[in-house]
C-alpha cells in the first residue's frame, strides 16, 4: 500500500481539509467532518496505515481480508483499519477512499453539499 499515493488521492477530493490530531493522526476532513485517517510515525512522517469509513454492506465483508481490521474506536461506525500488508490494490483502496468521503460529504447540511458541488 503506497500510503504517499493514497494521500495524494484524498488531496484531489473537493473540499477537502487536512489537520493533525490526536498527536500522531493526520486526518482528511471535508467540512470539518473526518473521512480519512493515516497514522503517523514519532517523525510526523506518514505510516502505511489508514482507517476509512465504509459502506455498511461491506464492513463485514472488507474486515474479513487479511490486513484490513475493524478501526479501533470506529468500528461501530463502519470504519476499517487498513495496514501496510492489506491485500487490495492501490486503486481499490483509492475507490474506497472516494466513497468514504462520499459518505460524509453525503450527510452535510445541504448549503454545504451545494458549496462542495453535490447538491
Amino acid at each position: 500500500m503506497n500510503i504517499h499515493r493514497l494521500l495524494a488521492h484524498c488531496r484531489t477530493l473537493p473540499g477537502v481539509q487536512e489537520d493533525v490530531k490526536w498527536g500522531n493522526a493526520h486526518c482528511c476532513m471535508v467540512a470539518e467532518k473526518l473521512f480519512a485517517i493515516i497514522r503517523l510515525d514519532e517523525r510526523g512522517q506518514p505510516q502505511a496505515a489508514m482507517s476509512i469509513k465504509v459502506d455498511s454492506h461491506r464492513f463485514l465483508e472488507l474486515s474479513d481480508l487479511p490486513g484490513i481490521q475493524p478501526a479501533p474506536y470506529l468500528a461501530r461506525n463502519h470504519w476499517l483499519l487498513l495496514e501496510a500488508d492489506c491485500v487490495l490494490p492501490d486503486e481499490e483502496v483509492e475507490a474506497l477512499i472516494s466513497r468514504s468521503w462520499h459518505l460524509i460529504a453525503s450527510r452535510l447540511p445541504k448549503r454545504q453539499r451545494e458549496t462542495l458541488g453535490l447538491a
